[in-house]
């Protein structure tokens, strides 16, 4: 921790991000246990950056969120040790010419969101408040106004889940 501090690099102002690319249409957010959240992402970005310099061209939307789901279900011994992985896989689908978002289990079973999703320990109280907000027509200013106040009360009622620090001035990715 010394030579991190006199470093300029305190462990207060260590930031991680949980809402990454996966490739250039693509993202994907974690939630379970971070060490094994980073390097299944990590793992994909690379498994889809090897499929174009192979195939000549980009996966398929459907082909990216199938392979996150073998990897998910190739965790599952983890998982069931406590180490899961959870992630929300979302982006613009070339084909089908629309964003698209999936949300996973543990198993890897993958299911398509037509409305909004939230992932990890406090997305009961985070859906909550989205559905009590939701509606078809929201400016995209008033849906990063409702995920934001989703995350301040998913955190003030989980524990588990890192909402954002006004003091330690900890802000989510939007």
């Amino acid at each position: 921790a010394d030579r991190r501090a006199t470093a300029g690099h305190s462990i207060a102002n260590r930031k991680m991000d949980k809402l990454m690319a996966a490739d250039s249409h693509s993202g994907i957010t974690i939630a379970g246990t971070a060490g094994i959240a980073m390097e299944l992402v990590r793992l994909f970005q690379v498994q889809l950056e090897h499929y174009e310099k192979m195939a000549g061209e980009s996966l398929s939307f459907d082909g990216k969120a199938n392979q996150l789901s073998f990897m998910i279900r190739n965790n599952l011994p983890m998982a069931m040790q406590g180490l899961m992985v959870v992630p929300v896989f979302a982006g613009y689908d070339l084909i089908k010419e629309s964003g698209r978002v999936f949300s996973y289990d543990a198993t890897g079973g993958r299911y398509e969101e037509f409305d909004y999703t939230a992932s990890g320990s406090g997305s009961v109280h985070a859906k909550n408040w989205i559905k009590a907000s939701y509606s078809d027509s929201l400016t995209a200013k008033a849906a990063v106004d409702i995920a934001i106040r989703s995350l301040f009360a998913a955190a003030d009622e989980d524990a588990a889940t890192g909402g954002p620090d006004l003091v330690r001035k900890i802000y989510p990715s939007v």
